[in-house]
């Protein structure tokens, strides 16, 4: 069968409404890659550090080449998508029902710990990069999906609401997951020298903690493995879901015909977008600050705060009180602007970023600060993909000849912000290295305290303020994008 025919103007908008299950179906398909990226977040470092017992320059070379690598990836399969033929299926839904099953298994294998005294290092750096190659087949046709299930931008809006939703909903679920299987079991630590007195009687110490550890760090990454093959299935069942219940429509993008784009030409107009590149700018800078507190987070609560057995609990707090908010900030954006909630939303974890480090370490204080970071990080979830589809809007107005850059926008929105917290993430941890970190410490030296206290909150505090001051050029404000809502609707 060949393309449906375009009925007139009326007709098509009225048939464009998008049903709640459609909406749900579509959501649904943005877990996988929030469960597992949570996940991953929250938990590789210390992980990496602490139950696989890597060195921290080993760990920071995954962290970076693996982020760094999982950045380049994307642009990469953009280009691929953008020269991949229509099939019965569509055009984006292969790449998401073919990378699932290796995606999930590549997944397990980062959280094995394999017996080899050696390469352990070349381990997680080959499987941390596989799976990222593979969530990113998943992932950049998924968000490219927004602009083919409908023309209308009231419903790519309605849809992108319910997804962020579904979105937060996953960081809940991988956090919980991952914190709650491996919180039950107790990572075993050992006492540093310089608590337990003379030289000699240290080591003999450390000897009498290893052996009697072994079996209780054995729990421990059984726990990290039960937590994968969860987390996995998930990954499998959100896939089914959106491959069933969602339908990629080609005349939602008007791609007329199946000549390929010009991926160079394309990407040399998106990258000439002033709209997108202030956006992205703005972005860039934001997101850092809030994946610089995602990555060393759980190092910072376990050591400097002192709360060894509730990391993952608060955590939670976190992601549960962005979930919670994701519905407000829908509200906001609508009657205030996207540009004021992004000023409003993400300003406001400053004062509890700045709190949670001034303070003494007290659990309650921790929690409220937890709740209202999570306030923010709802507003910085929702808010990039929200304003996506209104440059590329802006896009198509400027230049309503060149179809089909869709993903390039998309995939290089991840790019840089990839790219930029593996960056972010390598140094941070290579810091704890120069601060004197211990691996498998039950304390740390006061140097590394400081080091982490500067990680969580004046390093993210100083980026969301230069992120806030480039989103004052961002130039489509709520004026600016019903006029471009109009246009469309007039060259349509």
């Amino acid at each position: 069968p060949g393309v449906p025919a375009l009925t007139p103007v009326p007709a098509q908008e009225g048939r464009e409404r998008l049903s709640v299950c459609s909406k749900l179906c579509y959501a649904v398909g943005g877990a996988p890659y929030q469960i597992t990226g949570c996940a991953i977040g929250f938990f590789l470092q210390i992980y990496l550090l602490d139950v696989a017992q890597l060195d921290p320059f080993s760990a920071s070379i995954i962290l970076f080449v693996g982020r760094a690598w999982d950045a380049l990836t994307d642009p990469m399969v953009g280009f691929f998508i953008s020269k991949t033929p229509w099939t019965r299926l569509g055009r984006l839904m292969p790449w998401i029902i073919f990378s699932t099953p290796f995606a999930v298994i590549s997944y397990f294998l980062i959280w094995f710990v394999p017996d080899i005294s050696r390469g352990q290092l070349m381990w997680y750096l080959v499987f941390y990069c596989i799976f990222q190659t593979l969530v990113t087949c998943f992932h950049v046709p998924y968000s490219a999906l927004t602009m083919f299930i409908s023309r209308e931008q009231s419903e790519r809006d309605s849809a992108t609401a319910y997804r962020m939703t579904v979105e937060v909903l996953g960081t809940v679920l991988g956090t919980a997951i991952q914190g709650q299987i491996v919180g039950t079991v107790i990572t075993p630590c050992i006492e540093s020298p310089l608590f337990i007195g003379k030289t000699n009687s240290s080591v003999a110490m450390e000897e009498l903690n290893m052996t009697h550890d072994t079996g209780s760090l054995s729990d421990t990454r059984n726990a990290y493995m039960i937590a994968a093959g969860v987390i996995g299935g998930l990954y499998i069942l959100c896939a089914v879901i959106l491959s069933v219940g969602v339908r990629e429509k080609r005349e939602s993008s008007e791609l007329q015909s199946d000549k390929p784009v010009s991926f160079f030409q394309g990407l040399k107009l998106v990258m000439n977008h002033g709209a997108y590149i202030k956006l992205i700018a703005g972005f860039l800078f934001t997101s850092l600050a809030f994946m610089l507190l995602e990555g060393n987070f759980a190092l910072f609560c376990t050591y400097t705060l002192g709360f060894r057995n509730e990391f993952q609990n608060i955590l939670l707090a976190i992601m549960l009180s962005a979930t919670l908010t994701i519905p407000l900030w829908q509200w906001f954006l609508t009657h205030f602007g996207k540009k004021m909630a992004v000023y409003v939303g993400i300003s406001s974890a400053i004062p509890f970023l700045i709190m949670v480090v001034l303070l003494d370490s007290n659990l309650i204080i921790t929690y409220i600060v937890a709740v209202a970071a999570g306030i923010s990080v709802a507003a910085a979830f929702l808010l990039p993909w929200s304003m996506l589809p209104d440059v590329i809007d802006d896009f198509k107005l400027q230049h309503p000849d060149s179809h089909g850059h869709e993903a390039i926008f998309f995939s290089f929105y991840v790019f840089f912000t990839k790219f930029t917290s593996g960056v972010s993430l390598g140094i941070s941890t290579l810091s704890l290295d120069f601060a004197g970190y211990q691996t498998r410490g039950c304390s740390q030296p006061s140097k590394v305290n400081i080091t982490l206290k500067m990680l969580v909150s004046a390093v993210p505090v100083g980026l969301i303020l230069v992120g806030l001051l480039l989103f004052k050029l961002y130039p489509i404000d709520e004026e600016k994008r019903r006029k471009n809502k109009k246009a469309l609707q007039d060259l349509r």
